[in-house]
């Protein structure tokens, strides 16, 4: 009886975070409990302010992929980047913003996944309102992990082309 409460608590748990709801601190904290973020970091030239990271899979895993826990201060976005192998990201909570080269800037939220094809330019971070967190998952990284390119204008980010 036991291992059934403990499956349906998980499976409860697992769908509060899933879904795409009003993300509240009890939300943040659940998520944080399964998923730790790592240690913040402003000093970093390929975001434009603070970011926390918590690696899962590394380069050094020696597995052709990484993936990390990524939580943006509000208004915190990536430069543009390219993935040569692709990049999966998660949403865990936001809302926030992603965008490819040519494309309008689009809004993602809690439970939403990109799927970024390999070697296509894009950016991502956290909306003006509040922070955002993925996890992103990096494929085929032989060759490389990320190419880093330019910072994201504000235009880009407020979406005005």
């Amino acid at each position: 009886m036991r291992r059934i409460k403990i499956t349906v608590s998980t499976a409860f748990i697992l769908l509060t975070i899933g879904t795409k709801a009003q993300q509240t601190p009890d939300t943040i904290a659940i998520l944080n409990s399964i998923f730790p973020r790592g240690e913040k970091s402003t000093a970093n030239e390929n975001f434009n302010g603070g970011v926390a990271v918590n690696r899962y899979v590394s380069l050094s895993d020696s597995l052709n992929s990484t993936m990390a826990l990524v939580t943006f201060d509000a208004g915190v976005r990536t430069n543009w980047h390219i993935h040569p192998g692709g990049q999966i990201i998660m949403v865990m909570y936001g809302p926030g913003y992603y965008q490819e080269k040519g494309k309008p800037r689009q809004i993602i939220h809690k439970g939403d996944v990109i799927k970024c094809t390999r070697g296509i330019a894009h950016w991502h971070g956290a909306s003006p309102n509040g922070e955002f967190a993925h996890l992103v998952a990096a494929a085929d990284t032989r060759q490389a992990e990320v190419t880093w390119l330019q910072k994201v204008t504000e235009e880009e980010y407020n979406g005005v082309k």
